[in-house]
């Protein structure tokens, strides 16, 4: 009888050890400096070119109109001497007109670029947190913090940090669905 006790005794002392080391392993905290997810993935860098593109085609408008203007400008300046003052009156206030309307046209343009950009890095953005929240739950933590330099961790050893581990599976994982 003793014997008994004492083997289930021995097996319950290894299953708690066991236990506490298993369990101690898994609720490891871990993080992942959220600036390098972003710098290394390469779907930042696919949208920022694309993004970058689109706000070129945006920026190229808005020169071609202010070159337009200031063209005309330089030649109103030029015949202004034959204008009569009536003609002087007309054409200042339509070039006053045309460059109330491109500087009206330049902060459309300049939110629209801002807001693309807004878009586009909350979609990486996106991206990576969804991920990150998947690699979580496959590889059995209870939690990830995101570092970012701006305070949210102010310590933690480089042995908890996954940032390689998830950009290295987040980029494999981006080539794959190309």
């Amino acid at each position: 009888m003793k014997k008994i006790t004492l083997a289930i005794a021995i097996l319950a002392l290894l299953a708690s050890i066991t236990t506490f080391f298993y369990t101690q392993e898994k609720s490891k905290l871990v993080y992942v400096d959220v600036n390098k997810l972003l710098d290394g993935y390469k779907r930042t860098k696919v949208v920022k070119a694309a993004f970058e593109k689109k706000a070129k085609v945006l920026r190229a408008n808005v020169d071609s109109l202010v070159t337009d203007w200031q063209k005309e400008l330089k030649l109103y300046e030029k015949e202004r001497a034959n204008y009569s003052k009536k003609e002087l009156a007309l054409k200042q206030e339509l070039l006053g007109n045309k460059q109330q309307q491109i500087n009206n046209y330049q902060q459309v343009i300049q939110k629209q670029i801002q807001e693309e950009d807004k878009k586009s890095t909350q979609t990486v953005v996106n991206d990576i947190n969804d991920y990150v929240t998947e690699y979580g739950k496959r590889k059995g933590y209870k939690m990830i913090f995101g570092a970012s330099g701006g305070g949210n961790i102010m310590y933690a050893d480089k042995s908890a940090d996954l940032t390689e581990k998830v950009l290295a599976e987040l980029n494999a994982d981006f080539e794959g669905k190309k």
